[in-house]
């Protein structure tokens, strides 16, 4: 059997497919990042998952599409944990941004993520290009959710947010200045702690003047950055994968007018594209080895 896997720094979703593409379980662990965590909290997430250690054994491949493995050290950091967890499995790690391909589409597009953090990337129907590097929360990750945090913090602090806003925000989230200081400069996983707080915009009663100006100067940015940065922005679909943008799809639709693009599929949850894209792309080849 085979498990596809699809994480970030908030959850990760697990997928044990057959050899006739049948779900065996659906499971979701804490994050695992592994330019965020250190290895000793990736082992101890993995190993808290009950499900997991019950069907090791009997994993014969195990393909991982993570936040953070970008970048050689982290990923192999990754899959050496990996390894010892599922010991007759190969194993593979690549960078979420594939899985977000995957899920979107067969067809060459712009391909975006926007759960936690941000991302983008060019999809020639096989491969992914990346024309700017992804340095994450505290440089960029523009249109996320810990960018959102960030500003409903600062617009609090800052007394911009407006009376009424501020008292249901003080009601909802421990604003002292201690806390938030200790969570993003002492304490693991800011990014995510910072995440947190965006969710005060997306279960509201109602998306008023101040959470769509938000939201929309957000989106904006991150058009301007990370779409518009391809040659193929205005000839080709744009694809949004994650929570951020199954929430915000009115206004992604609205600041994409603006620069005359195409938006093609938005998907909150990437891991149901990506069962299908397996089903049809890669288990008929392994079915043999059954």
């Amino acid at each position: 059997m085979i498990v596809i896997a699809d994480g970030g720094s908030t959850k990760c979703d697990w997928i044990l497919l057959n050899y006739e593409g049948e779900v065996v379980l659906k499971t979701r662990t804490k994050g695992l990042n592994p330019a965020v965590f250190k290895p000793h909290v990736l082992q101890e997430r993995l190993d808290a998952s009950e499900d997991l250690k019950k069907c090791s054994p009997q994993i014969k491949r195990v393909d991982f599409y993570g936040a953070g493995c970008g970048t050689p050290t982290p990923r192999q950091n990754l899959k050496e944990i990996l390894e010892s967890f599922f010991p007759e499995a190969d194993v593979t790690v690549e960078e979420d941004m594939m899985a977000a391909a995957y899920a979107a589409t067969n067809e060459p597009g712009i391909v975006c993520i926007l759960g936690t953090g941000s991302n983008s990337c060019f999809f020639d129907g096989k491969n992914i290009r990346m024309e700017v590097d992804s340095l994450g929360y505290v440089l960029m990750d523009e249109a996320s959710g810990n960018y959102f945090g960030k500003r409903l913090i600062r617009d609090y602090y800052y007394k911009t947010m407006g009376e009424d806003m501020s008292r249901e925000f003080q009601k909802r989230y421990d604003l002292n200045a201690d806390t938030i200081k200790r969570n993003v400069y002492k304490e693991e996983n800011p990014n995510t702690y910072l995440a947190s707080f965006a969710e005060f915009i997306f279960t509201a009663e109602e998306r008023n003047g101040y959470f769509y100006k938000l939201i929309y100067e957000g989106m904006e940015k991150f058009i301007e950055r990370r779409v518009m940065c391809y040659k193929e922005a205005q000839s080709v679909p744009i694809h949004f994968i994650g929570s951020i943008a199954f929430f915000s799809e009115d206004i992604i639709r609205d600041v994409a007018k603006r620069y005359h693009l195409q938006i093609g599929n938005i998907i909150r949850r990437p891991i149901d594209g990506l069962i299908e894209h397996y089903r049809n792309h890669v288990l008929p080849s392994l079915a043999t080895q059954e």
